[in-house]
């Protein structure tokens, strides 16, 4: 019997499931299940229903990895996560009940990634070529960063208002692998946020 847990990879804003292409290489190699499944970034239940939907196919006990924005959807799954038997942030947002990424974003100065961030005329925010190279996807090859540009999911605007319900972290062993990274890292800038003392494991 297989022991080991299946793993769900999920992505953030302005980017996709194959941003996790090498992740998934290494994981596979050591036999793991892995899913890195596409989320519409039209709204937040919307990415939560996505989660969900793939978290029913697994066929067992599942970590489920977030990046950036990706942690906003692990953390919304709240206590209630079909299959989910862990979160992992990396480099990810893990925010409280009651709080909203636009108020966390709002004490500080705006992330250089977000700086030039434009907003169309249905409510989606986009990131601009020289942000999204220089900032957003730093240490990535500049000619991939390009095409990452090019390809990239625009984010909803009601993601940044959404007020979190009951975070999943609160009844799920969690871990946030890695140093927090600051403004100017690969995560575009936007500092992660670790959920409380006492609530994970790292």
């Amino acid at each position: 019997m297989d022991t080991q847990p299946a793993i769900v990879l999920v992505h953030g804003a302005w980017a996709d499931g194959s941003c996790w292409s090498g992740v998934i290489e290494r994981l596979q190699a050591d036999g793991y299940h892995v899913t890195a499944p596409q989320f519409p970034l039209t709204a937040l239940a919307d990415d939560v229903a996505r989660l969900r939907q793939v978290l029913d196919l697994q066929d067992g006990p599942t970590v489920v990895a977030g990046h950036s924005y990706g942690g906003q959807i692990i953390t919304a799954l709240g206590a209630d996560a079909p299959n989910a038997a862990g979160l992992a942030y990396i480099a990810a947002f893990g925010i409280d009940e009651g709080e909203s990424l636009g108020a966390l974003l709002s004490q500080g100065p705006t992330p250089p990634a977000l700086a030039h961030l434009f907003t169309d005329t249905h409510g989606f925010g986009w990131l601009p070529e020289d942000d999204y190279v220089n900032h957003f996807a730093a240490g990535v090859d500049p000619a991939r960063a390009r095409v990452m540009h090019a390809t990239q999911q625009p984010l909803a605007g009601s993601a940044f208002t959404d007020v979190m319900g009951v975070p999943a972290w609160k009844s799920l062993p969690c871990w946030y692998p890695g140093r927090p990274r600051g403004p100017g890292d690969p995560a575009g800038g936007r500092a992660p946020v670790r959920p409380p003392h006492g609530r994970g494991h790292h």
